[in-house]
């Protein structure tokens, strides 16, 4: 096959997709959540025609400006999406949001609350909340996030939001599938922020100070203590360093400054080419991340393997065969 033929034409698809294709084309929720069901499904008929789907979908990608929302637990992170959502709304656009829930690990079920946490944002017919179990993937966010947030602009949103579970890996992994990074904080972290990973200070376009009323000489405080940390560090861009704003999401103050420091943002890489060239970077990551997952998994499904696993699995537990060893003589089987 030539490269150009590469792509999966949309012709491909069956009647039912093709009007799953055309309900999410025209805005329908219901197709779009139909959708997203279809790529989540680990059925491989199902991952097919998923694939078919996004493919006749993407050139209607792209125009929505995806964010990042983080932070600890208890920082305010679904009340802050509710306030900024509404405010949206009223401002003309239309919202999605992706929220990650945490995945028991022993049944797998998730509480998939964020619907009863945002109850006024959920009542209205411009926003989209799709609430999605982690499934113990890495970084507590969605495997198939990515895909939900492609098929969220064909529907034709403007703003994607994309909420983590709590800190650690899950803001380097959000931070590598969005436009802008937003780390939320308390006021009264204080020395609280030396515990605060190097590498989640690297990766924040913005940090928010939430609950700023609780205590505004904490919140000046901590909002001095982040800039001091982020002025210490080379900012990620040459031409955009990350603010530090303090509002109060609960009381609706600071959401027109948040959005603000958003279109700054825009208005500071779009010009330059970062903006594009950041997600042409993110596109291509994600494809070799789906290469290593499929690699993996053939790997273990591989007969050979299978049939000679246990045995080494044994032998290094025994410390007959080293690690490498027997991961070199169980690869030497995907040659045959």
């Amino acid at each position: 096959m030539k490269l150009d033929e590469a792509p999966v034409r949309a012709n491909l698809l069956s009647a039912a997709d093709q009007s799953l294709v055309d309900g999410v084309l025209a805005g329908q929720r219901r197709s779009l959540a139909k959708a997203i069901t279809l790529i989540e499904s680990t059925r491989g008929d199902h991952q097919q025609r998923a694939q078919l789907v996004l493919n006749a979908l993407l050139p209607s990608t792209g125009k929505a400006i995806r964010i990042g929302i983080s932070g600890v637990p208890g920082a305010g992170k679904s009340t802050f999406i509710e306030a900024l959502g509404v405010w949206l709304i009223e401002q003309g656009k239309k919202l999605a949001v992706l929220a990650v829930d945490p995945s028991s690990s022993v049944s797998g079920g998730s509480i998939l609350g964020d619907k009863t946490r945002m109850e006024l944002l959920s009542q209205r017919e411009e926003a989209f909340i799709r609430p999605s179990p982690s499934s113990g993937s890495l970084g507590g966010v969605a495997e198939k996030s990515r895909e939900a947030m492609l098929l969220c602009e064909a529907a034709g949103y403007d703003v994607i939001i994309i909420e983590t579970v709590g800190v650690g890996q899950s803001e380097t992994t959000v931070a590598g599938m969005v436009d802008m990074f937003c780390l939320l904080q308390l006021p009264n972290a204080g020395d609280d922020l030396q515990a605060i990973k190097k590498g989640i200070v690297e990766i924040a376009d913005m940090v928010v100070i939430n609950k700023a009323d609780i205590d505004k000489q904490a919140t000046a405080v901590v909002r001095a203590q982040w800039r001091n940390a982020l002025h210490m560090l080379r900012p990620a861009s040459p031409n955009w360093s990350p603010p530090v704003i303090a509002l109060s999401a609960l009381h609706k103050q600071g959401i027109v400054e948040f959005w603000a420091e958003v279109e700054k943002y825009q208005a500071a890489l779009k010009p330059t080419g970062e903006f594009a060239a950041k997600r042409q970077h993110q596109a291509l990551s994600w494809m070799w991340q789906l290469i290593d997952s499929g690699l993996r998994q053939h790997f273990r499904h591989h007969p050979r393997v299978q049939e000679n696993l246990p045995a080494y699995t044994r032998s290094v537990e025994a410390g007959h065969t080293t690690p490498a060893a027997a991961a070199y003589a169980l690869l030497d089987y995907l040659k045959h």
